[in-house]
């Protein structure tokens, strides 16, 4: 008894390491920090405003969609039912807008997203106007509009579980996709 009391609980701490090394990484495209790793006096020459992180082992690829994502920010976020492009999101739109601009190969898409209040409905036209505030101020900093695509979620696909407050800030988003032409 005391035998396979052991083993079960050996084969469940197994079956937690196992979930949690499967586990999907954390979204970190929030406001942008310094996130440390950076080595005094080196710098970026893909970016020559941002220091280069943690050295180059690993890094992005320059025009790839990591390269995009980690180096640039693939993520905006909105204030509850609005699709008002806030303050703080303007110097990420405009590393977006500069990065497209270097690499015109590169098509995108913005995803509309909202939280999970509201009606389906609802959400999906608020998606969509975040998609098109998001596509309408690339276009003004030079991006070809037809470069971009939009669509629009809703609350359908949610980057935080939960119903609170932190959760659905971080459902009211628009994420900029790389579709093709990306390293």
């Amino acid at each position: 008894m005391i035998k396979s009391r052991i083993l079960r609980l050996a084969l469940v701490g197994v079956a937690v390491s196992a979930m949690a090394a499967c586990a999907r990484p954390a979204d970190n495209t929030g406001p942008m920090v310094d996130n440390g790793g950076t080595q005094p006096g080196t710098t970026n020459p893909t970016y020559p405003d941002r220091p280069v992180q943690g050295g180059d082992i690993g890094a992005a690829v320059p025009g790839s969609a990591a390269d995009f994502a980690n180096n640039v920010g693939d993520r905006v976020y909105f204030d509850l039912d609005s699709y008002v492009i806030r303050p703080e999101a303007y110097p990420r739109l405009n590393q977006q807008a500069a990065w497209l601009r270097q690499y015109p190969q590169v098509t995108i898409r913005i995803e509309g997203n909202a939280d999970e209040r509201g009606t389906a409905e609802y959400n999906l036209a608020l998606g969509a106007r975040r998609a098109e505030a998001v596509r309408t101020y690339l276009v003004q900093q030079g991006v070809p509009a037809s470069r971009i695509d939009t669509i629009s979620f809703g609350k359908e696909r949610p980057i935080a579980q939960g119903s609170n407050e932190e959760a659905w800030a971080r459902n009211r988003n628009a994420h900029t996709a790389i579709v093709s032409g990306a390293r």
